[in-house]
């Protein structure tokens, strides 16, 4: 009997360990298989959130070129060419995302999503592809008429085909709303089953032995929670991003398209004023560029800290990119509370900011529209607010402008004037004058500058200091510059072919132009063309140009210049932030005194002393020197007893078109004569 006892016990430990480890394979081989489906659930649900993710882009994408397309059209001319940028940037990214939506949708099992990705009603793959195709011939007929795009062998866009409006952006949103739902749905069908199977395997666990499922259940219950807790602040953190501005936690862009409207809407139906403030900082890229950017994150913001700070729990403050913000304030009140209340947002954010021992000095400047009485159109009114900071910075900076009528005119009369300087761009129709040099000492002629003019056929002649600022804002600038480039040369070889002596014909270049990539191929091609030899010419650039950074290029390509032969003079020197300590003399024909240290020098016993401490500087140092803006017999006799020999402006010549500037030149040649002897004598 014992030893049955025993041979029983024997049969019941061997059992139980039987059964326990029975047990222990089966929860092991639960957990393995929890784990495996766990990560394959786990990888299919990131890549839904992934594709969310990418169709929430899309959708901001597919508005953001509809609102870029209509800024770019409407938007002042000064902000088109960069909003054109803009707009082919947002259209590159939506067709490469649209690419990779399609081969996805192609790769997975699901009908429903092809559904709406291939056939009624969304048809979503053909409302992107349409809005890719329309955006592309915006693009196409902006850059034709900004003069952006050559016709050489390049599609060049028409307006009769660029035909982009809201219709097709909506039916393509619709369409990413229908696929997001639909994702979202499946998403969460596969968490719920996610969830199930982990409840049933948490009841089996517990029905094949209890000791040992509380083991096991502990940290598979841990790793549920956890995993749970990572997907609902994943998904709060999906939502939380999409209408907020990563950096500075403001709302961003896309939320503001949505509320905008709201806003105004409610606004109107009180019968209530509205104002929408745009700020930016006035240095903030000296702040990145002096500091770095983690500075200029840091200094962005705090800046979002101190608008949130001075705002109503009604106002609605945003961040547009960059160092733009933008406030909209609900039951504004009057102008004057707008002003007040501006003003004190001002105050707050232009206090210095402390940055790892460094203080910063970020001022901002504001523009501010009011609905209704500046529109009650979101996009008008925020083109309005942006009109007026930019009325606020040109005036100093560090203050508030209001939208006005006078802005308005403004803004209309620079949208005529761009569009008549297209026009003039495509004929040709600018003129080039030019404005002699002369030797006080000896008489001769040193050289002639060549100065733009436009005749508009109804205006008359439009000064260049009109013209040229609205050129450069609306990124045209180039072309005019390439115009002028060669009729000069082409003007200059004519007189170089007629033995006609007048030194060197001197060009202005501004650094956009300098900084296109074909520009010296083009310059060396008109010398070549036209047969002016380069010592004939010389290239006028200003300080800033010099003082740029060799990562342009820019500094680079004028040294290539000036190996070529081409000579190279520094304009307006004196007025700026260079020295003759910045500039290599080695690298520089010669200076030109600005006008006003000439103007009234026989008077102004300041400016003589600059002007001799130039002059002999630069003679020391082997640079030629020349004052610009002598009008009087009297300033020129001060600037030949200051040693600046070589002169230009009205007391020498006006500027003269080219027939009066050769009868000019021919008439001040010395005359030969020769002796009996045979020698020749200049008279």
């Amino acid at each position: 009997m014992a030893g049955g006892n025993a041979g029983g016990a024997e049969r019941l430990v061997a059992k139980i360990k039987a059964a326990y480890w029975l047990a222990l394979m089966i929860i092991v081989a639960m957990v393995l298989a929890a784990y495996v489906m766990l990560q394959s659930m786990m990888a299919d649900h990131r890549r839904y959130e992934e594709v969310i993710a990418l169709i929430g882009s899309q959708k901001a994408l597919s508005q953001r070129i509809v609102f870029l397309a209509n800024a770019a059209t409407l938007r002042e001319p000064e902000r088109t060419g960069p909003l054109v940028g803009l707009l082919r940037d947002a259209t590159r990214q939506f067709e490469t995302n649209n690419a990779w939506l399609a081969q996805w949708v192609d790769s997975v099992d699901a009908p429903q999503i092809r559904e709406i990705f291939y056939r009624q009603p969304f048809h979503l793959e053909f409302f992107s592809l349409n809005l890719v195709a329309n955006a592309q011939r915006l693009i196409a007929s902006l850059e034709t008429m900004l003069g952006l795009r050559r016709s050489d062998g390049v599609y060049v866009g028409g307006r009769e085909r660029a035909h982009l409006d809201e219709s097709g952006a909506n039916a393509t949103l619709n369409g990413f709303e229908a696929l997001e739902t639909e994702l979202q749905k499946q998403s969460r069908a596969g968490l719920d089953d996610m969830l199930k199977f982990h409840r049933y395997l948490f009841l089996a666990t517990i029905g094949v032995i209890c000791m040992i499922a509380l083991f096991i259940f502990s940290p598979m219950a841990e790793l549920i929670r956890r995993r749970t807790t990572q997907l609902v602040e994943a998904r709060n953190a999906m939502a939380y991003l999409a209408v907020h501005d990563g950096l500075t936690g403001l709302y961003n862009r896309s939320f503001m398209r949505e509320k905008f409207t709201k806003l105004i809407d409610a606004t109107l139906s009180r019968d209530k004023q509205l104002a929408v403030v745009q700020l930016d900082l006035d240095r903030f890229k000296q702040i990145n560029d002096t500091l770095g950017h983690a500075a200029g994150d840091y200094v962005l913001a705090t800046t979002a800290r101190r608008l949130k700070a001075s705002c109503r729990p009604s106002d609605v403050c945003a961040r547009l990119g960059g160092d733009e913000f933008l406030i909209v304030l609900p039951d504004a009140g009057t102008r004057s509370d707008i002003e007040r209340f501006v003003r004190g947002v001002l105050e707050r954010v232009n206090e210095p900011i402390v940055y790892k021992g460094s203080t910063i000095f970020s001022r901002a400047s504001a523009g501010v529209a009011i609905c209704p009485p500046d529109g009650i159109d979101p996009t008008v009114l925020v083109v309005h607010a942006d009109l007026a900071l930019y009325a606020a910075k040109k005036n100093g900076g560090s203050s508030v402008e209001f939208f006005s009528d006078e802005l308005r005119q403004d803004l209309e009369h620079k949208r005529q004037l761009e569009a008549d300087l297209i026009e003039a761009i495509a004929a040709e129709a600018f003129e080039v004058y030019f404005q002699p040099q002369v030797s006080l000492s000896t008489g001769r002629t040193t050289g002639v500058e060549a100065l733009v003019r436009w005749r508009h056929p109804k205006r008359g002649i439009v000064s260049p200091g009109e013209f040229i600022p609205v050129a450069e804002r609306a990124g045209i600038m180039h072309s005019i510059g390439r115009i002028i480039m060669k009729k000069a040369i082409g003007e200059a070889a004519n007189w170089y072919r007629s033995g006609i002596e007048f030194g060197r014909v001197a060009i202005n270049v501004s650094g956009t132009e300098l900084r296109e990539s074909d520009y010296t191929t083009f310059l060396f091609s008109v010398i070549e063309e036209s047969g002016l030899p380069a010592s004939h010419l010389s290239l006028e650039i200003v300080e800033s140009v010099i003082l740029d950074d060799d990562k342009t290029g820019v500094a680079s390509k004028l040294r290539q210049i000036r190996a070529a032969g081409v000579h190279l003079e520094l304009d307006d020197f004196g007025t700026g932030y260079a020295s003759l300590t910045h500039v290599n003399p080695q690298e520089i024909d010669r200076l030109k005194i600005d006008r006003r240290f000439v103007q009234n020098i026989d008077l102004d016993g300041d400016h003589a002393k600059i002007v001799r401490a130039l002059a002999e500087l630069a003679r020391s140092l082997g640079i030629s020197v020349v004052a610009e803006g002598a009008e009087t017999e009297a300033e020129l006799t001060a600037l030949m007893t200051l040693g600046c020999d070589e002169v230009q402006g009205y007391a020498v010549a006006f500027p003269m078109p080219p027939a009066e500037a050769r009868d000019w030149l021919q008439a001040r040649m010395p005359r030969k004569s020769r002796t009996a002897e045979g020698q020749t004598l200049s008279v």
